[in-house]
């Protein structure tokens, strides 16, 4: 009984599979409608042209089989009365007549000796009568017509179908030449309207079975052609995905056949463009990181003169010349700004390159942050609105340089006092960073995190490198958040940080370690 079930099922999927395949595969589906209505309309003609020559070949015989005895009889057995019959001489000729091999009713009209006008007619009192003949037959079969060359006869047999109760019946007249009596005679066509409905039924039926038949037909034909279109189109996807070494079989030499051909070379020509744009890609990667790690040294010695010169010109004795002292200002400042420069470099490379690790920890967020701004010396420049309490799993460095870039932003660009407020929403932390500025103009909006943008080109020699927005940016991504810029509408701007409460699951998914590595300086401007 399972296994009934189990095949009975498996049925019922399948063909709840190609209906759903046939209902939205529209080109399929216009396919098999086109056919089907091209076999339609093709086995609907056929069918009526058939049925219309056998009818009319059918009812045609059968006429003709009962016109010509009932006109045979009329000169046989209506001829050899008198003039003017007796009504038992026109009873006994109708009933004659009516005995013929197509056994039709007779009716015979005269008048007898008395000039009375008799009748007789095959089936009785509740026979055949007049009354059953049309009013139109009745005039023709009694119009005279002149004798010419081309009409020899005064007097011609008329005939009419006319339907009785749902029943077909011939009925015919004609009078005898030189003077007799008139006669009329019915016939039942039923057989022969049997034969044409049975007709008709069987052209219904093979129309019926053309129908499916050009059904099946147009499935297996919108199968055989819409197969290959339907590799293609995974062929399509898979290269959108990015495996890009996707190519199809191609066989035969018709238009899809070209058509994969087309998507072949035009994979082939991705392929390389991608490969030579990510080897390019690579070097200048390379290129960065040499040159940052080349920089390193030169700018570690260079640092450390800075900071002899830095204590020089703070110290009370004024070792330093006041004509040199601007110059050497600038020596330490840019070389701040050089270094600072190097280590974002080095940042940025690390992300692009994809090694970029988190080092994860419980932390209590409300700490976190107070450690940010009091390393900062920024205690009276933020507000901080916050619970302790908040833990979260996270890597507490990373949260350190996302911090210290969107408050040294708002401190730089903005205006105190800075905002930094703190909530819970659902399984996500929300870190939100306002100051009282002017805002963010609109179509500065979109680039803030571009890397070495700057909404002011007044201000490219600025302390900022343009890339402190940007990494803060990827070390949310990495914990798999998001940073969200938007102007308050109470005046000012706010930066959004969401990121997930317990970053783990995101490192476990994907495969990351937790190697520590270097960070980047915090606290650049990235607008």
């Amino acid at each position: 009984m399972t296994d009934t079930q189990g095949g009975l099922r498996g049925w019922t999927a399948g063909r709840k599979g190609n209906l759903s395949r046939l209902r939205f595969t529209s080109l399929r589906l216009r396919l098999v409608v086109v056919f089907g209505l091209v076999a339609l309309t093709a086995a609907v003609s056929a069918s009526g042209i058939a049925y219309w020559l056998n009818r009319e070949a059918v009812l045609t015989r059968a006429q003709d089989a009962v016109l010509r005895d009932f006109q045979q009889e009329m000169q046989n057995r209506a001829g050899a009365l008198p003039v003017h019959p007796s009504q038992d001489e026109l009873q006994h000729a109708a009933g004659q007549m009516a005995g013929s091999s197509q056994r039709f009713s007779v009716l015979l009209i005269a008048q007898d000796p008395s000039g009375k006008t008799v009748y007789g007619n095959s089936g009785g009192i509740n026979g055949f009568a007049l009354e059953d003949v049309p009013k139109s037959l009745r005039a023709a079969v009694n119009r005279q017509q002149k004798v010419t060359d081309a009409n020899k006869s005064p007097y011609h047999l008329y005939w009419q179908r006319v339907d009785e109760h749902g029943t077909p019946y011939l009925v015919a007249g004609t009078r005898l030449i030189g003077g007799g009596p008139t006669g009329y005679m019915a016939k039942s066509l039923e057989p022969e309207a049997k034969d044409l409905n049975s007709l008709a039924w069987s052209l219904g039926i093979a129309t019926g079975l053309a129908l499916i038949g050009s059904a099946l037909l147009a499935q297996a034909a919108a199968t055989t052609v819409l197969k290959p279109v339907q590799r293609l189109g995974v062929a399509a996807r898979s290269l959108g995905e990015g495996k890009l070494d996707t190519r199809l079989r191609v066989t035969g030499t018709d238009e899809l056949a070209d058509l994969s051909r087309t998507f072949n070379n035009a994979a082939e020509a991705l392929e390389k463009r991608v490969a030579d744009m990510a080897a390019r890609d690579d070097a200048s990667r390379r290129f960065v990181a040499d040159m940052s790690h080349e920089l390193r040294t030169p700018l570690t010695a260079i640092t450390a003169v800075t900071e002899v010169l830095e204590e020089e010109l703070e110290s009370e004795a004024g070792g330093i010349d006041p004509m040199v002292e601007p110059a050497v200002r600038l020596v330490v400042s840019e070389t701040r700004r050089l270094n600072d420069l190097v280590e974002n470099l080095m940042e940025v490379t690390r992300f692009d390159a994809g090694t970029a690790r988190l080092v994860l920890d419980y932390v209590d967020i409300t700490d976190q942050i107070t450690a940010c701004i009091d390393a900062r010396a920024w205690l009276d420049a933020v507000e901080l609105d916050a619970e302790r309490g908040t833990h979260a799993r996270l890597d507490p460095r990373r949260l350190d340089v996302i911090l210290a870039n969107l408050i040294g932003n708002a401190l730089k660009h903005g205006g105190s006092p800075v905002r930094v407020s703190v909530r819970i929403d659902g399984e996500d932390l929300v870190i939100a960073v306002r100051d009282h500025g002017p805002g963010i103009p609109e179509d500065v909006l979109p680039h803030v995190f571009d890397r070495f943008y700057k909404a002011s080109a007044s201000r490219p020699r600025s302390e900022g490198s343009g890339l402190g927005l940007s990494i803060a940016l990827e070390n949310a991504h990495i914990h798999g958040g998001e940073i969200t810029a938007a102007n308050s509408p109470d005046g000012g701007a706010v930066f959004t940080l969401r990121l997930p409460r317990d970053a783990s699951q995101l490192t476990e998914e994907n495969g990351e370690g937790t190697k520590n590595d270097e960070v980047g300086n915090s606290g650049k401007e990235g607008s």
